[in-house]
């Protein structure tokens, strides 16, 4: 039973993990409000690190010019930070590894496309490193039933992959990374934080979908913006909280709590 983000005690916290598609955007942009809310965070002391299912090249600008301490990015293959030294990118992965894993997933796309009438590739997956990304949503009009979807999920598990369902992409990948052991590493190597308890006390991650579930998962702090309901039906962890408002109009309501405003 998710409890009103009221509830929610801010005192402790200071780093924002977050989700960025369906919770910093509302209707696909960002507004100028959910985008101060960044720098309110980020002039309170409190950090945030974007974790997202968005390509690398994505990943290099918002760590290089959004008030962010970092940001993860391809459902955890990676995190970049961009600080007085320069980038700094971190990969989960080797090269050689990646390559190989590469090769399996053109296997993948190519049987989703002739097998999921209407699928296609996300439109950045030129800009991605590690995963395949599976539109069903974001430039695909109509958007594919659930039906699709789930035949898209069987064939990448089909292959070994493993695969997340946002609200606009089917992502697949081969390795074990995934968006919680990235945030924890994360929340280790440069926050510094060493202790399991120091990090889920000082620590909070707010998503919308389905590919947040490890993460609702693992935090003790998690908030879920309020459009998280329409998935609830495809997942079993729930966050703990949950906003009045949707998308990012859910993550200004969160960033007033945090900040006392």
């Amino acid at each position: 039973m998710m409890k009103p983000i009221t509830d929610l005690s801010p005192s402790e916290i200071r780093t924002v993990f977050t989700d960025i598609d369906g919770t910093l955007t509302t209707g696909d942009k960002i507004s100028s409000e959910t985008y101060e809310s960044l720098w309110f965070l980020k002039k309170a002391g409190v950090q945030v690190v974007p974790v997202t299912g968005r390509p690398a090249g994505w990943c290099e600008l918002i760590a290089r010019q959004w008030p962010v301490h970092g940001v993860i990015g391809e459902n955890g293959a990676f995190y970049f930070r961009h600080t007085s030294r320069g980038m700094e990118r971190h990969f989960f992965a080797s090269k050689e590894e990646q390559i190989h894993r590469a090769q399996k997933l053109q296997k993948i796309q190519e049987e989703v496309l002739a097998s999921v009438n209407g699928s296609k590739v996300a439109s950045d997956q030129f800009s991605r490193l590690f995963d395949l990304a599976i539109d069903f949503a974001e430039d695909v009009h109509p958007a594919l039933d659930k039906k699709k979807i789930d035949q898209i999920v069987e064939i990448f598990e089909k292959h070994g992959a493993t695969c997340k369902v946002s609200h606009i992409h089917v992502n697949g990948w081969f390795g074990d990374h995934e968006k919680g052991k990235a945030c924890f590493y994360y929340a280790q190597k440069e926050l510094a934080l060493k202790s399991h308890d120091l990090i889920q006390a000082q620590c909070l991650y707010v998503g919308d979908s389905p590919n947040d579930e490890p993460l609702f998962e693992r935090f003790k702090n998690s908030v879920g913006v309020a459009n998280v309901v329409d998935y609830k039906e495809f997942m079993k962890t729930l966050p703990q909280f949950v906003t009045l408002a949707r998308e990012g109009e859910g993550f200004v309501e969160l960033t007033r709590i945090l900040i006392g405003k």
